[in-house]
């Protein structure tokens, strides 16, 4: 599976560009501001229907334009099948997501067709962040080779709106029937056990790759470990949710659920947020992003794009090699990098012996 064609109309810095890229290895160099990373994210948007880095759609239209749209050509298999995908949006109406031409109703039916592994600078915020950015890490992974996971996480936030609406509602003195409180708690005790279940199975499968990923960019000189954090591991949801009933009413928020659920991430036994150095917490980071991408592609039975956006800094010559070479075998597809310094990027890819196609970007 490759991406041969992106076309980009107002999206960003871009008012009208094209790219044909090779099925191999493809960099993207120029200067900080030239639009490098923005076409990463133009291509995470046609494989998950979103921005990489805004959750608002509507920030991602040119600057004084009135709408954004951003085109490309995918093949699948060996027989050159093609897939045009299109995302687009007009300032101030929805944005719409076609398949050849036809509209998708719901994003979700797309997600997983065209799976996609982005690291990025922001990724720094797995290790030091709240724990909503490493749910969503878990969530943005299985979302992607099962649907039924998906679908149960979409009617699980559905039904802690609810929820949370009705404590609310509460709490400023509004009725609500004793009946309504089993209703919802009994929903989202289904669906977030489901939920768990299917966490806990990831992170069984997720530790082992990337313990080996780990070790191979570090030559195993540190001991890490990645656990699972949730008040599900000792006691049912169902049975959660009636113990803090009164606690939420007066938060007005619903406060257990998977939805509170973390990962403890530890280097030599103490958290890598705390001692890992910034070349420690990248491999980290690189570590999870190959681990998902070994996941996804053990799954789905095919391999996601490779989006690297600036991941040199902070990466000696060492271990920036070892990437290389790994992400360019046979194991890994159609990969995409970005860096600034043209001359640095041919430098790494001469000595591992891999050819690369090379993009200008300028401001």
């Amino acid at each position: 599976m490759y991406l041969s064609r992106l076309t980009l109309f107002n999206f960003k810095n871009y008012e009208e560009t094209e790219f044909d890229f090779s099925p191999g290895a493809n960099a993207l160099t120029g200067a900080n501001g030239s639009g490098k990373t923005n076409v990463l994210d133009a291509i995470h948007y046609l494989c998950l229907c979103k921005s990489y880095f805004h959750s608002t759609d509507s920030l991602n239209i040119r600057h004084d334009s009135a709408f954004f749209s951003i085109a490309g050509k995918f093949h699948l298999g060996q027989d050159d099948n093609s897939d045009d995908v299109f995302v687009g949006m007009k300032a101030g109406q929805k944005k719409i997501v076609k398949r050849n031409q036809k509209e998708y109703q719901r994003f979700s039916e797309h997600i997983g067709l065209l799976p996609v592994v982005m690291v990025a600078p922001i990724d720094q915020e797995l290790i030091t962040g709240p724990g909503d950015e490493r749910r969503k890490l878990m969530d943005s992974i299985i979302s992607q080779y099962d649907h039924l996971y998906l679908e149960n996480l979409v009617n699980y936030n559905k039904v802690l709106q609810q929820r949370n609406a009705l404590l609310k509602q509460a709490g400023k003195g509004g009725y609500v029937e004793a009946s309504m409180w089993q209703i919802w708690d009994e929903q989202l005790a289904t669906y977030g056990t489901r939920i768990y279940e299917a966490r806990k199975e990831f992170i069984a499968r997720f530790v082992p790759v990337f313990n080996r990923y780990y070790a191979y960019l570090t030559d195993d000189s540190e001991q890490v470990s990645f656990g699972y954090e949730s008040k599900l591991h000792n006691e049912p949801l169902l049975d959660l949710l009636q113990k803090t009933h009164s606690r939420d009413l007066m938060l007005q928020y619903t406060s257990v659920g998977v939805h509170r659920d973390d990962l403890e991430l530890l280097l030599n036994n103490y958290p890598v947020k705390k001692i890992g150095s910034q070349g420690q917490q990248k491999s980290f980071v690189l570590a999870v992003k190959l681990a998902q991408f070994e996941l996804i592609k053990e799954s789905s039975g095919v391999k996601p794009f490779l989006l690297l956006d600036d991941i040199f800094d902070k990466l000696d010559i060492h271990r920036i090699t070892r990437l290389m070479e790994l992400v360019s075998n046979d194991t890994f597809g159609q990969l995409f990098i970005t860096d600034t310094a043209e001359e640095h990027i041919r430098g790494v890819f001469e000595r591992i012996n891999v050819e690369l196609k090379v993009f200008k970007c300028e401001k």
